[in-house]
C-alpha cells in the first residue's frame, strides 16, 4: 500500500484586485495625513506640496484594475515606501538663506509638474504604484525617457527640498528615492516579460535622466 500526499491548496484570499484596493486605501491615508500637516504649515509654498501629491491620489483612485500585477511582497514594500516617503515631509518655514533660490526651486517644481502630469495624462487609467502591466505606453514623453513621471518627481522633490530644507525632509526624500530606483527596476523586470515593452526598451534608451541613467 502506497501512501499518497495531497498538497495543500494555495490560499486564494490574496488577489491582485484586493492588493489594488489595499494600495488605494494606504495612499488615501498618507494623503490625508499630509493635508493635516500642510494645512497648519507657516511655509507659503505648502499648496505646491499638496498639488503634486493630490495628483498621485487622483490617478491611483481612477486607474483601471489589472491581474498582471506583481505579487511579491518586496515589490509592494518598495512601491509604498517610494510613494509614502514624499507624503511624510514636514513643510518647514523656508530659511532666509534659501530665499534667493526661490525662483530656481519654483522653476524645478513647475517643470517637474508639467512632466509628471504629462506622463500621467498619457497613461490615464494605466497609472499605478506597485509594478503592474496596465498596458504598454510608448508615445508622448515616453519617447524621451522610459519613466517620465519619475523624472518629473525628481525635479519636484529637488525643488521642494530647496523650499523646505531640513534633515528630516532630506532623509525622507533619500529613503523615497532609494525605494524609487529599486521600484523602477522591479517594474522593468515585470514589464520586460511583454515583447512590446522589450522593443520599447531598445528604442528609448534612458530610464530617468537622459545621458545619465
Amino acid at each position: 500500500m502506497t501512501a499518497t500526499t495531497t498538497a495543500a491548496a494555495p490560499s486564494t484570499w490574496l488577489t491582485a484586485r484586493r492588493l489594488d484596493r489595499a494600495e488605494q486605501l494606504l495612499i488615501v491615508l498618507f494623503w490625508s495625513a499630509l493635508v493635516y500637516r500642510v494645512w497648519q504649515s507657516p511655509n507659503p509654498f505648502w499648496p505646491v506640496v499638496l498639488f503634486t501629491e493630490t495628483s498621485v491620489l487622483l490617478f491611483v483612485l481612477l486607474r483601471r484594475p489589472t491581474d498582471a500585477i506583481s505579487m511579491r511582497f518586496g515589490d509592494w514594500l518598495l512601491a509604498i515606501t517610494a510613494t509614502a516617503a514624499p507624503m511624510l515631509i514636514v513643510p518647514v518655514q523656508i530659511p532666509t538663506a534659501m530665499v534667493p533660490l526661490e525662483s530656481i526651486a519654483l522653476g524645478l517644481v513647475a517643470t517637474g509638474n508639467v512632466v509628471q502630469l504629462g506622463g500621467k495624462m498619457f497613461l490615464r487609467r494605466s497609472f499605478g504604484v506597485a509594478p503592474a502591466n496596465r498596458g504598454i505606453k510608448t508615445g508622448g514623453m515616453y519617447r524621451f525617457v522610459r519613466h517620465p513621471i519619475y523624472a518629473g518627481y525628481l525635479m519636484i522633490h529637488l525643488g521642494l527640498l530647496m523650499m523646505m530644507p531640513s534633515l528630516t525632509n532630506f532623509l525622507l526624500y533619500a529613503i523615497g528615492w532609494w525605494a524609487q530606483i529599486l521600484r523602477l527596476l522591479a517594474e522593468e523586470n515585470l514589464l520586460g516579460q511583454d515583447p512590446e515593452y522589450r522593443v520599447f526598451m531598445t528604442k528609448t534608451r534612458w530610464r530617468l535622466v537622459p545621458g545619465v541613467f
